[in-house]
């Protein structure tokens, strides 16, 4: 069977363009917009995942509504006579009205109920003249470093989460030697304090054999000098 048709309009419809030079993070933007009166959940995919950051890369489009999904390139050494092979799938399906899992109402999807789209990516490199343009005109230049902030911004995030990640799995590292050397302290502490009652019962039972015996002592001695009193 043959899959529906598309319900999403894409903009750009095709190919997704990626202006450089590409030393630094570059970004295009695909809007989605759901001219439907129901929700749509939608999925970006691409061929080279490890290549690109897509934000969002999944979620739920409201009807009558549009999202703008940012699919940022990662830096690379770029070479005007490669071309890009990276192509992009948006898939997508009509949300169940009852949903409250999105996860599982994909799992759970047939493929005749799935839409897609594909997009190829081009890389641009500015001509001298484009240059020239962008730097004179100085409102479209501050618009374009402005995306690149956020860009850094986002980067810079991924990195203090992941960092900070790492210090809480050494934490979590150093909290487990110190109660393993906890537990062994407690352990060697009573088995002191088990010696040290050993100890003290061994000596008081010596001592109490020491008082009985002074007892029979004189006692004995008491019947001699009685008998010898007699």
């Amino acid at each position: 069977m043959a899959r529906p048709e598309q319900v999403l309009v894409l903009e750009p419809q095709h190919e997704l363009k990626f202006r450089g030079p590409f030393t630094d993070v570059v970004t295009a933007t695909l809007k989605l917009t759901n001219p439907t009166d129901r929700n749509v959940c939608f999925k970006v995919k691409t061929t080279a995942p490890r290549r690109y950051c897509v934000r969002p890369n999944s979620g739920i489009i409201d009807a009558g509504t549009s999202i703008n999904v940012s699919v940022m390139l990662q830096p690379f050494d770029y070479d005007p006579n490669e071309k890009s092979k990276h192509k992009f799938m948006v898939q997508s399906m009509l949300a169940p009205y009852d949903m409250t899992d999105m996860e599982g109402v994909w799992k759970e999807a047939k493929p005749e109920e799935l839409m897609d789209s594909k997009l190829r990516c081009a890389f641009e490199m500015p001509l001298e003249n484009d240059k020239t343009t962008e730097h004179s005109a100085l409102p479209k230049s501050a618009s374009a470093s402005l995306d690149d902030g956020e860009v850094k911004k986002i980067m810079e995030e991924c990195k203090r989460l992941q960092m900070e990640v790492q210090r809480l799995r050494e934490e979590n590292k150093q909290i487990r030697e110190d109660d393993g050397l906890r537990k062994r302290k407690v352990t060697s502490v009573a088995a002191s304090h088990s010696s040290s009652m050993a100890t003290s019962a061994m000596r008081d039972e010596g001592l109490s054999t020491r008082v009985l015996a002074f007892c029979v002592l004189f006692f004995v001695i008491g019947v001699i000098i009685g008998k010898l009193a007699l």
